[in-house]
């Protein structure tokens, strides 16, 4: 696949104003301004965290001038782009605390000697009251107001900061401030983005553009959370990654080549052909663990992460995992649990019997092996 095309559609799902204009400027050899921002509101990044961070990546080998922006000053207040209640303020302390592991997980994904980083609070702690009233003469509240969370939560008398309002503008000013061309971020993201795009507008008279990409899911399908233990943090084990991927739901293969790696595009056809011809899932994420072990560590750690897999869950080999033998007709049985706690695990996609993805209670029979999430092993006797 031609760069430009991959770069405007892997992974993409909105392109403001549009994707022809956009795809006209990147064909015209013009080194551009590109950047990312993140608030180190958190200690961990998981991979769909880097997923914008490829984009990034991908830009900075083009030899495009990319930014990694750390938004230590708008973490003072915190986005609220996909939350239903205010974000409770950070210190500086904490602030900087986070973000003291961050670098060396982006790492692992993002080409440090190709990219600039910088902490938005360089410019924007110099700002004075008086220039911040001038900023937000650009907008209206009906603006932030109009939002759909903002929207639920004042219709659920939820309060909302008013300190909220500044966050696009801070963030619309970094842009400014940087003579951005292009903006990458979720599509959470595209009011803020939006709000740059504003200010490259009326106050530079120039046109940029923002890039937003699309979410990868949770190992079960939905949102990616520690909350829901479905995250695959890039400061897992090679052990870990690679039985994470194996217990991913079938359909969701083609969504992590495509969003969590760097394999090409014409080998995820491929993938995605053999899907449709009926090829067992099983082998396609062992390519997918193998590939994704391989980038956020090595080719050893990779190759050593396949064989502890299929040691312990292809060979019979569970001597290094927690074991039972068990005396069983019914999955249930074996599992011992309730029928609402079985339901649970079924849906979480966390039961497989004989390696194969099970969504429902069945008969067992001996000599079945049943897999209870990473390290549960039981043996029907």
């Amino acid at each position: 696949m031609d760069p430009i095309e991959e770069l405007l559609t892997r992974g993409v799902e909105n392109i403001i104003p549009n994707k022809e204009k956009l795809r006209a400027l990147l064909a015209s050899g013009k080194k551009l301004n590109i950047y990312l921002g993140i608030d180190p509101t958190a200690t961990q990044i998981h991979i769909g965290h880097a997923v914008p961070l490829r984009k990034l990546n991908a830009f900075a080998q083009l030899g495009h001038t990319v930014t990694f922006l750390i938004g230590d000053f708008t973490a003072l207040i915190g986005d609220t782009s996909d939350k239903e209640s205010e974000r409770p303020v950070l210190t500086s302390e904490q602030i900087q605390a986070n973000f003291q592991t961050y670098k060396s997980q982006a790492q692992k994904v993002l080409d440090f000697s190709k990219v600039k980083v910088h902490f938005n609070s360089e410019w924007l702690k110099d700002l004075k009251f008086a220039d911040i009233i001038k900023l937000c003469q650009h907008f209206s509240a009906g603006d932030f107001v109009g939002r759909e969370l903002i929207k639920k939560r004042l219709a659920e008398s939820k309060k909302v900061g008013l300190h909220e309002l500044f966050y696009p503008v801070m963030q619309g000013y970094d842009s400014y401030f940087m003579d951005t061309d292009i903006q990458l971020g979720g599509t959470d993201q595209t009011f803020n983005m939006q709000a740059g795009r504003v200010f490259q507008k009326n106050l530079r008279h120039k046109e940029s553009f923002i890039i937003a990409n699309g979410f990868l899911e949770g190992t079960d399908g939905r949102k990616m959370s520690k909350t829901w233990n479905n995250a695959i943090w890039l400061t897992d084990s090679p052990n870990e990654i690679y039985g994470k991927v194996m217990s991913l739901r079938d359909e969701l293969i083609v969504q992590y080549f495509t969003l969590a790696t760097n394999v090409s595009m014409d080998e995820i056809s491929n993938v995605n052909q053999r899907l449709k011809d009926g090829k067992n899932p099983m082998k396609l994420k062992k390519e997918l663990a193998y590939h994704l072990v391989l980038e956020l560590h090595d080719k050893q750690a990779a190759g050593k992460a396949q064989e502890e897999f299929e040691a312990v869950h292809q060979k019979g080999e569970t001597e290094s995992a927690s074991a039972l033998e068990i005396n069983a007709t019914r999955l249930l049985d074996a599992l011992g649990v309730s029928r609402s706690e079985g339901k649970r695990l079924f849906e979480q996609g966390a039961i497989d019997l004989n390696n194969e993805r099970v969504d429902t209670d069945m008969e067992v029979k001996p000599g079945d092996m049943v897999k209870v999430g990473k390290k549960k092993f039981i043996k029907i006797i």
